[in-house]
């Protein structure tokens, strides 16, 4: 099992960096143990918290209500659940169990 997630039944859990304000936005890798994710959004207001939502929603193929911030509202890192995901997106390696 990669370090960054894990799975809760069928949710998927993530370990996640965010770094707001990038240039593109996408998986960026890994930064230690968690999945690097750049988001163009600034981290004002919630802003880069609800795109990072909204990407990760269409990268999984879930509505946004099914992934939900566990914590690190207001920090770079961050624990993400998706309920049921769709799709894995292949760049990641992430296996069902």
């Amino acid at each position: 099992m990669s370090a960054f997630y894990q799975w809760r039944g069928d949710e998927l859990l993530l370990d996640l960096h965010l770094q707001p304000g990038a240039s593109r936005i996408g998986f960026a890798g890994l930064h230690g143990e968690r999945l690097k994710i750049r988001i163009s959004a600034p981290p004002v207001d919630g802003k880069a918290n609800r795109m990072l939502m909204a990407f990760l929603s269409e990268a999984f193929a879930v509505g946004k209500q099914q992934v939900s911030l566990l914590s690190g509202q207001s920090s770079r890192q961050k624990r993400i659940a998706i309920r049921a995901p769709q799709q894995l997106p292949a760049e990641l390696g992430i296996q069902r169990p």
